[in-house]
């Protein structure tokens, strides 16, 4: 998950969203957020008056964005696209990236919404449209690869859930492995 931050602003929401992925919100704190983006302190009130909730808000409108970007950029470099091939390209760039990072970072997303989505309402919010941020393009790759619309929902989300609980059982194991197997396992029912 990475970006070219230009901005103060850019660098505070993309640090954020990469604290998110290490740790949750709760554990995210604001000063070394400012310091890792090598922004004034002043910055945080300048820019995001709505405190931390707006920070973490955006950071996972950013998060959404960057997934269906990248869901975009798979379908544009795939010959004869099928389901089965956008999920193991997704998976295929997750699992770099985890092994990159040394399984230190996963989905920011995730990571807010078990932390506090059950404590607060407006990162439980963001976390939704950011997932339905990511969901859309898929959904609409699956459709133009002959799904109904309501199939290519529903597969949609299916793709969601199974990577989302793939990526928390490689980071719990330090292993691509259950990436690879969701990818194995769902083929068939992506293709059908």
């Amino acid at each position: 998950m990475r970006a070219a931050p230009r901005g103060h602003r850019e660098r505070i929401v993309y640090e954020t969203a990469q604290q998110l992925r290490r740790a949750g919100v709760t554990a995210t704190g604001l000063r070394h957020v400012v310091a890792l983006a090598d922004a004034p302190r002043g910055s945080l009130q300048h820019y995001f008056p709505g405190g931390k909730d707006q920070l973490v808000a955006e950071a996972l409108q950013w998060s959404g964005t960057w997934a269906a970007d990248r869901v975009r950029h798979h379908l544009e470099g795939m010959w004869q696209p099928r389901p089965s091939r956008l999920f193991a390209a997704m998976v295929d760039d997750w699992s770099a990236d985890l092994r990159t990072r040394d399984f230190e970072r996963g989905c920011p997303v995730a990571g807010a919404v078990v932390d506090c989505a059950d404590t607060n309402e407006a990162v439980r919010e963001a976390a939704a449209d950011a997932l339905d941020t990511w969901r859309e393009p898929i959904t609409e790759a699956l459709v133009g690869m002959g799904r109904t619309r309501r199939r290519a929902e529903t597969l949609s989300t299916l793709m969601l859930c199974g990577l989302e609980g793939a990526l928390v059982l490689a980071r719990a194991e330090r292993d691509t492995a259950p990436l690879r197997l969701v990818a194995r396992e769902l083929a068939p029912v992506l293709d059908a």
